[in-house]
């Protein structure tokens, strides 16, 4: 009996140790030598692939040609449309032979369309950009598609939309799949708790990128808090009480 009165009183002190998440555990931008160091890396902007969606919006004074176009009416016409990049790599937007878009950044495939509009509308001007541009998250994390409101989205801004992340996720093992054309996507790996993770290959979010957050092995032994954490000791402790009255001495 005496061994087992030994147990019931390690366990509560095994709880002690290892019931709560530490800041070295679950802190972001830690400044830490045994964390990964992750080199600095230039922001390189997305290229269109297949299957995007592209939606530009044309804006002339135009109206003749441009009533034909739009089948709008009025001195000004600012119409929005959506073409997908077909498997060739091309879109087909009526009036223009097809435009080869795929592998040119956003600013590129502007500056063509507006050049292939430019050739009947004269004064055509042409806002471009991509109408599938979203984001998406998965794992121990408020799962979901989120959109990319702004150019040169973080990976901190992103998660932050979804909720942050949850203690009990792996912050040691945060992935991101980014889909690559005619090729296999990339995974890209690695520790969201380092400072080195500002300005790295893993600091910006792509569209069509997918956020993966894998749940940490040892979180089932783990409580969120300090008042569940108290709870859980407070009733351990209970049982143990009443366990000790029930052996016999």
């Amino acid at each position: 009996m005496k061994n087992l009165r030994d147990i019931l009183f390690v366990l509560p002190l095994l709880m002690v140790l290892t019931g709560c998440y530490p800041h070295r555990a679950v802190g972001l931008l830690q400044d830490r030598k045994d964390l990964p160091h992750y080199e600095k890396a230039e922001y390189v902007p997305y290229r269109i692939q297949i299957n995007d969606e592209i939606m530009y919006r044309l804006i002339t004074m135009d109206e003749t040609i441009a009533k034909v176009i739009t089948s709008n009416q009025g001195s000004g016409v600012n119409s929005v449309h959506t073409y997908r990049v077909y498997s060739d790599g091309t879109i087909d937007i009526p009036f223009l032979e097809p435009i080869p878009v795929s592998g040119l950044t956003i600013a590129e495939a502007e500056a063509l369309v507006q050049e292939r509009f430019r050739e009947i509308i004269p004064d055509a001007e042409i806002k471009l950009t991509l109408y599938n541009k979203t984001f998406t998250i998965i794992g121990d994390i408020n799962s979901g598609t989120y959109a990319i409101y702004k150019d040169k989205l973080s990976i901190y801004q992103a998660l932050a939309m979804s909720g942050d992340l949850a203690l009990g996720a792996d912050h040691k093992h945060v992935r991101i799949v980014r889909p690559r054309e005619n090729d296999a996507p990339e995974i890209l790996e690695f520790d969201i708790r380092t400072n080195t993770v500002l300005d790295s290959k893993y600091y910006y979010i792509y569209p069509n990128d997918v956020i993966y957050v894998a749940r940490s092995k040892g979180s089932f032994y783990k409580v969120a808090s300090y008042s569940g954490f108290l709870g859980l000791v407070t009733s351990s402790l209970a049982l143990l009480v009443s366990v000790l009255n029930w052996i016999p001495d």
